[in-house]
């Protein structure tokens, strides 16, 4: 993992508490409206969710104008730096629409070897975890406190997370199925939470498919740093996207991989 400086969290942060500013008066309102950026199914995007990104590049172009910014809503600017910073305004709109509290706004610094520092913040519920060179920690209601994965080994005692029963195709939802018959308990519906409770110890596997890099890349960095692994469905890097495995530890990891490697 590259370095990360203190100027990198900061800034981090600094975007985070915008993100929030700009969320907020949205969510769980009965009138928010919603357009749909699919004409085959349905992917929501909101005022809220263009309006955080927004105020995130505000941020970037004034403390660090010559850094890449990869977005899901309004796309990519090229930087002369060598870093990007890739933001997810809202991860799971289709939870923020519905009033839960497992959306997150998305914030990860990355070369072109992935993702070095990662953040993973919940306005409404006033948590923030954040994944770095020097570790991985979360702030909420309770304190600050360091994060460590736990230390589950075997499947059968594992908890697994994924967002969509459907996972994605259906070789993907049988590849996940054969995981969640081995596990301890499975849980449905938790967007980016699902990550950041992986890396606070809460949880032992998260299983996704058809994820884009601004999806996937500030939960690898906050999980690694956490001493987790992200890889895809056959040992190889997640950032760009698609499929993905997290595990709180590499027996877990192997335990689960070797189910996934078969789909």
């Amino acid at each position: 993992m590259q370095p990360t400086t203190q100027s990198d969290i900061e800034i981090a942060e600094e975007m985070a508490e915008a993100a929030r500013e700009a969320i907020l008066p949205f969510f769980r309102q009965t009138n928010l409206e919603t357009t749909n950026k699919l004409a085959d199914g349905f992917d929501p995007v909101t005022v809220a969710d263009r309006a955080a990104e927004q105020a995130m590049r505000d941020v970037l172009a004034r403390r660090r104008p010559d850094d890449g910014v990869l977005g899901e809503e309004f796309g990519a600017h090229t930087g002369t730096s060598g870093r990007t910073w890739v933001l997810d305004p809202i991860d799971g709109t289709r939870g923020f629409i519905s009033g839960t509290p497992t959306w997150g706004v998305l914030i990860a610094l990355s070369d072109q070897d992935g993702p070095f520092m990662g953040v993973i913040d919940q306005p409404y519920i006033g948590e923030r975890f954040v994944g770095s060179s020097s570790g991985a920690h979360m702030t909420g209601p309770q304190g600050t406190r360091r994060m460590h994965t736990r230390d589950t080994r075997a499947l059968d005692q594992a908890t697994l997370f994924t967002t969509f029963p459907e996972v994605g195709t259906p070789k993907d939802r049988a590849g996940f199925q054969a995981v969640s018959e081995q596990v301890q308990l499975t849980r449905y519906g938790m967007d980016c939470y699902a990550y950041a409770l992986l890396a606070a110890g809460q949880a032992d596997l998260v299983i996704e498919a058809g994820l884009n890099s601004y999806d996937i890349q500030a939960p690898i960095a906050v999980i690694q740093a956490a001493g987790g692994i992200v890889t895809d469905w056959q040992g190889g890097p997640a950032h760009q996207g698609g499929r993905a495995l997290a595990a709180a530890n590499a027996d877990l990891h192997a335990a689960a991989l070797e189910i996934l490697r078969q789909f």
